[in-house]
């Protein structure tokens, strides 16, 4: 353990030491995502999927390794016994600092498949990053604005296609989709801004999550409900990487997603948008009343 070194210093090694780390790890990444690019094998390109995935656990597992190393964190984890790398799931969480996500890298990583974000198709050509993202299959979304479908309406309904099309092959390899509902950090200039009717948390937004559940409906049926609560008090990334975040909670509740809403059309029905926002609505209810008990709880 390394955690009397200054705090600074902490971070800074840190820092160092997982760009070290992506250094390293990246040109094989790259390599196996150019074998997978220019060979068109399906069964190459799987076994190029699985390698990769792999290398993106051990470069998520040394990074967690740094932080026993440097930091003393007091980690209360709960609702992770029963996940498995064997199935699908969507995830989301409450959004209050950049330290969430890798806070959520150390509880679930190897528990379940890798992580993946829907990305916007235009930065597949980020030089280096859009390629790596290619390779680890994570979806890049086609999205259509409501004024060119009004221009063209024979673009409704095309997002949800090839976006359907781009994930075809999660069907044989399981595969986590991740996205904060909130779409933003929670601050209390926001959640006034916003009049959130929730005491800790910002208004959901229910449409990215409708998206992936319409075009992913047929694989994923699992939700992860993820509550992350830092009983100090909110701290940002660097706070976290210097190692001044002590304490974590994440509390994981499973939570299978009602039938009606795989494979729906969220953009077209209006009653199906209304019974999905108050399906959602009531998660940000139960999730709010939950951050409370946790924090009265520490």
């Amino acid at each position: 353990m390394l955690d009397f070194l200054p705090a600074p210093l902490k971070g800074a090694l840190v820092v160092l030491l997982i760009l070290l780390n992506t250094v390293v790890f990246l040109p094989f990444l790259l390599f196996f995502a150019i074998i997978k690019l220019v060979i068109p094998i399906t069964s190459i390109r799987k076994g190029c999927t699985l390698v990769v995935n792999g290398i993106a656990r051990y470069w998520i597992g040394f990074n967690n390794a740094l932080m026993d190393l440097f930091h003393k964190v007091e980690w209360d984890v709960r609702g992770v016994q029963a996940l498995s790398r064997k199935h699908w799931y969507f995830v989301t969480c409450n959004h209050q600092s950049w330290s969430d996500i890798p806070a959520i890298q150390y509880v679930l990583n190897s528990k379940i498949p890798l992580l993946k974000f829907f990305l916007k198709k235009e930065l597949i050509w980020v030089p280096l990053l859009g390629v790596a993202w290619w390779a680890l299959d994570f979806p890049f979304m086609h999205r259509h604005t409501k004024e060119q479908i009004a221009r063209r309406p024979e673009l409704k309904g095309k997002d949800t296609e090839a976006t359907r099309a781009a994930c075809e092959k999660f069907r044989y390899t399981p595969v986590t989709i991740f996205n904060f509902m909130e779409g933003t950090r929670f601050t209390p200039e926001k959640h006034d801004r916003q009049n959130s009717p929730y005491k800790n948390l910002l208004k959901p937004k229910a449409g990215g999550t409708a998206f992936v559940f319409g075009a992913m409906g047929e694989m994923i049926h699992t939700m992860l409900d993820v509550t992350i609560v830092y009983p100090d008090g909110r701290s940002g990334i660097w706070d976290y990487l210097c190692g001044r975040v002590r304490r974590i909670i994440v509390d994981v509740r499973t939570r299978e997603v009602p039938e009606r809403f795989l494979g729906m059309d969220y953009e077209s029905h209006r009653e199906v948008r209304a019974d999905f926002q108050r399906w959602v609505s009531q998660i940000w209810a139960e999730k709010d009343a939950r951050i409370d008990e946790l924090k009265a709880e520490a």
